[in-house]
């Protein structure tokens, strides 16, 4: 059975908070980096890898595959074998994969490679709950907020980074940059983070493991190839409605589990169930901009529309969007501090449809763009922030690395969502131009009003979890701060 530690108990804090923290911040986003880290050259890969380019696709596919996956499990071993571990381990995964890729030349060991660094995603949900344990409690929120920043972050600065060097030298560099990059997270991890005891006893459920990674790969492949398959194409619908049936089984079997790998019971409640579907809403509307606006700004002048940028101007743009989310980290932990997850979570998807309503306005130069991913991006800094928070709050202490890993599942499902359903309206929503079909003005705003539905959509959602504190969130009278520091 899974034991959960007293509420009560204190926790002390760990030496040196301000390394810790940056140790895992630079781990958090060197892994998120992955997310966007082929985008630049994949229009190359089917020659670089001398393959089709369906199965080129699969060089991107795969990571974020393996990112969902990895997410809830991680959380879930951190709990049973506590949290350093994980994270070195997932720190090792990085550097072999990023090795793989770096001394392969044909789609096999790059597909190997890609879903290794997928898998090391899942140090972010672990750095999460790690930081939460670990930090004084006055800097908790601004810890959290920080890491659940660089989800975004990595996605955002990826592309111009990558893109740069991609023009500049070998494709294999990406890799050798990603090398050095997690070679330095195990380094420091392993010299750093502090352990710390579990926080459940029992072992880890392989089986509901197993199923829920056939389940959410199955949905996830068919929703991000159902554009390029058919929608109503065998292959789409039956990895979709398979993924779905061995979700509804695994659901099964996991409430029949002592010890499962994510206890659906505690995820029912109320305001965990309502934070996750947040979390989908809220990835659809961070990912809508990442697809959306970086096509706008590279295209051609010859629509009326185009704003005619290369991919790595199309990324320069962009990456000041990145950067706000992380200039609203002390902002996020002030909001937190001061008006708890629920409001916090609420006005940061507000501010994110906000975003999205200039986007539809305002397109006819870059900056304008710029100017509207800034604060859709300010919104999404904000909101994921506040999500970890809340599912922590409500989650059982034996739980909470499960908890963060799920809910960093449900943003990928969002974003995946995002990327089949604007790849639909912009494919649907065309004019000719030199003998192709190019996406209408009217098509990209479609796009942005979307955006702002989620938004607006994921802050109805929030504002319906009670207001009721929560009862595992001990107050500074019943269970002061512990103030011997462990290392």
């Amino acid at each position: 059975m899974t034991s959960t530690p007293d509420a009560a108990t204190p926790r002390a804090a760990a030496r040196r908070p301000a390394l810790i923290l940056a140790v895992a911040g630079f781990s958090s986003l060197s892994a998120s980096l992955m997310q966007s880290l082929v985008i630049p050259i994949q229009p190359e890969l089917p020659t670089m890898l001398d393959t089709s380019a369906s199965n080129a696709a699969w060089v991107v596919t795969a990571t974020l595959l393996a990112g969902g996956v990895a997410m809830p499990v991680s959380g879930r071993l951190a709990d049973l074998k506590g949290r350093k571990p994980v994270l070195l381990g997932s720190a090792v995964l990085l550097l072999i994969g990023s090795l793989i890729c770096a001394l392969g030349d044909s789609l096999a060991p790059v597909l190997v490679g890609r879903v290794l660094q997928g898998l090391a995603m899942g140090y972010i949900p672990v750095a999460i709950s790690f930081v939460r344990e670990v930090m004084p409690r006055h800097l908790r929120n601004a810890a959290v907020a920080g890491i659940s920043a660089t989800l975004g972050v990595g996605g955002a600065l990826g592309l111009p980074i990558s893109a740069w060097i991609a023009q500049s030298y070998d494709w294999h560099a990406l890799f050798w940059v990603a090398s050095g990059l997690a070679a330095i997270m195990v380094l420091a991890t392993a010299a750093a983070l502090p352990h710390r005891p579990a926080a459940a006893s029992g072992r880890l459920d392989v089986l509901g493991a197993l199923g829920m990674a056939v389940g959410v790969v199955g949905v996830l492949v068919g929703v991000s190839k159902g554009s390029s398959w058919g929608w109503t194409s065998p292959a789409t619908l039956g990895t979709i409605l398979g993924g779905l049936l061995v979700l509804l089984l695994w659901g099964r079997f996991e409430l029949r589990r002592p010890s499962p790998l994510v206890d659906l019971r505690t995820t029912a409640r109320r305001p965990i169930l309502l934070t996750n579907i947040a979390a989908v809403l809220a990835g659809f509307g961070m990912m809508a901009q990442s697809i959306v606006m970086p096509q706008l700004l590279q295209a051609p002048g010859a629509t009326g529309y185009g704003l005619q940028q290369t991919m790595l101007q199309a990324g320069l743009w962009m990456a000041p969007a990145g950067l706000m989310m992380l200039a609203f980290t002390p902002i996020s932990s002030r909001m937190l501090d001061r008006l708890g997850g629920r409001i916090t979570l609420a006005i940061g998807m507000i501010v994110l449809a906000s975003g999205y309503v200039l986007a539809f306005f305002l397109t006819g130069a870059p900056w304008q763009l710029m100017l509207a991913s800034c604060v859709s991006s300010a919104g999404v800094g904000i909101a994921y922030a506040a999500m970890p928070t809340l599912i922590m709050e409500n989650a059982p202490e034996a739980e909470a690395g499960a908890g963060v890993g799920l809910n960093s599942l449900m943003r990928s499902m969002g974003t995946t969502s995002a990327g089949a359903v604007m790849a639909i309206v912009l494919t649907s929503v065309t004019m000719p131009l030199g003998g192709t079909a190019i996406p209408t003005l009217d098509a990209f705003r479609l796009c942005f009003a979307l955006g702002a539905v989620a938004g607006l959509a994921a802050a109805g959602v929030t504002l319906c979890i009670s207001r009721r504190p929560s009862s595992r969130t001990p107050t500074p009278q019943s269970a002061p701060e512990a103030e011997p520091a462990l290392s």
